[in-house]
């Protein structure tokens, strides 16, 4: 059984001193709930930076990835991916928010802006709950080797019931 939450994203959008871009984003909080603010309402202006509501996304949870929920949530300070897309306007849209690191990092290997947020105490106490319902502990088996020879699809020279080398 798949779970799903909706939870609401802050984004950062700060300036930075390059010549080939003048701003980068990054997540800045995750709400365990999503408020009802419209997607890119601005929230705050500093000196540097500005935070924007990037809008709602769910979060949903996998029996077979509860391994990487656990992996996570032990590891000290639980995180949340967020990804990113940039619009042409400038502004991001939200791609996608994980509690999974494995799938944090392919969704930074398919080139979108992926960055770590902090998790709520209250998601963290979901996936939790969620792990200790569904984790089945699975035992790794180490698979034996054939022992019957090489093979000959793989070995060149090696026909079978002959090695290399045989006069015959």
């Amino acid at each position: 059984m798949n779970a799903m939450r909706e939870v609401g994203i802050v984004v950062r959008r700060a300036k930075v001193d390059n010549p080939w871009i003048d701003h980068v984003w990054s997540p800045e909080a995750v709400l365990a709930e999503a408020p009802a603010t419209l997607p890119g309402a601005l929230l705050s202006r500093e000196a540097e930076a500005e935070l924007f509501y990037a809008g709602a996304a769910i979060i949903e949870l996998y029996k077979s990835e509860t391994g990487n929920y656990r992996d996570n949530l032990i590891d000290g300070a639980p995180f949340l991916w967020v990804a990113l897309r940039e619009t042409p306007e400038g502004l991001v849209e939200l791609a996608a928010v994980t509690a999974d690191p494995t799938e944090g990092e392919s969704l930074f290997e398919s080139g979108l802006l992926v960055g770590k947020a902090a998790m709520p105490a209250e998601i963290a106490s979901w996936i939790a709950a969620y792990v200790d319902e569904f984790h089945v502990e699975r035992v790794f088996l180490k698979r034996e080797r054939d022992k019957s020879g090489p093979d000959p699809r793989k070995t060149p020279g090696v026909r079978k019931g002959r090695k290399s080398g045989d006069g015959a």
